[in-house]
């Protein structure tokens, strides 16, 4: 099957207008993302699809593909949705224009869960270690069958293990996790984090491969309620019955979303070199 990473770059962003322009190491964001994109053994091609004329003469200066789309999409599953109905392939993976650090191998394992015919959708997932970011709502956490398909995702502590945890007060207390405001620290206690991290509560990356088919039909969904309430595009797939395969990664990313951010990116580029 012919497979294709399509690159979503929106410019406006509100945190951090021009984000895939932005200087990394020596070339913009997006380079980052499709060269390493590019490195996959199991993709045909690589674009950018992006409503900016500024990002696709960036790309077009460092030898990448980009397409223009309409600037109405609401998100980059529409805006992926656009191009690849274009396009003539039969897989499509939508790898984020902010995650730098993207391993070629988590896209050609993205691709390889479309192998089983009842997949419609592929995603990865990888095991909590640190014990905040089972509390954290910014990390969206997945639940799976026996068989790797995804049975719901949530912004909350998925599963909640009734009889150690009690509540989430208890969940907090009994982890030492003491919130301050807005800012949470956590107290390092062996024992103390081991009543999270021996449990199995995994992370969603956020990193989707599509049949063409189930994209362009997913665009074209009403968002459902839940989808409303956790805000996660992925529940609409899973709402109107659209099975989403889940593989463990072992790779960590780190998504760009402020000027902060970026310079955690720099830290991680800069001891791997």
């Amino acid at each position: 099957m012919a497979s294709i990473v399509i690159i979503p770059a929106r410019y406006h962003s509100t945190r951090f207008p021009g984000k895939p322009l932005c200087p990394l190491m020596g070339k913009p964001l997006i380079q980052h993302v499709y060269e390493n994109s590019k490195k996959a053994h199991l993709i045909d091609d690589v674009f950018v699809a992006t409503d900016s004329e500024t990002i696709v003469e960036s790309v077009l200066s460092f030898g990448g593909k980009a397409v223009m789309t309409s600037i109405t999409h609401s998100s980059g599953t529409d805006r992926i949705a656009e191009v690849a109905a274009m396009m003539n392939y039969d897989i499509i993976v939508n790898v984020q224009g902010d995650e730098p650090l993207i391993k070629p191998q988590m896209i050609d394992d993205v691709i390889s869960l479309l192998d089983d015919k009842r997949a419609s959708i592929g995603t990865l997932m990888k095991k909590i270690e640190d014990p905040m970011e089972v509390l954290d709502p910014n990390v969206v956490k997945v639940v799976f069958d026996n068989e790797g398909f995804a049975l719901y995702f949530s912004r909350a502590p998925i599963p909640f293990y009734r009889d150690e945890w009690k509540s989430l007060k208890d969940l907090v207390t009994s982890n030492n996790l003491q919130v301050k405001g807005k800012q949470k620290d956590f107290v390092d206690n062996t024992h103390h984090s081991s009543l999270i991290t021996h449990h199995f509560c995994y992370k969603h990356i956020g990193i989707y491969s599509y049949r063409k088919e189930a994209l362009i039909a997913l665009s074209r969904m009403e968002p459902t309620e839940l989808e409303r309430t956790e805000k996660l595009e992925q529940l609409r797939a899973l709402g109107n019955g659209m099975r989403i395969k889940t593989k463990e990664t072992f790779f960590e990313t780190y998504g760009v979303d402020t000027p902060e951010d970026l310079e955690r990116v720099k830290k991680c580029l800069s001891t791997s070199l």
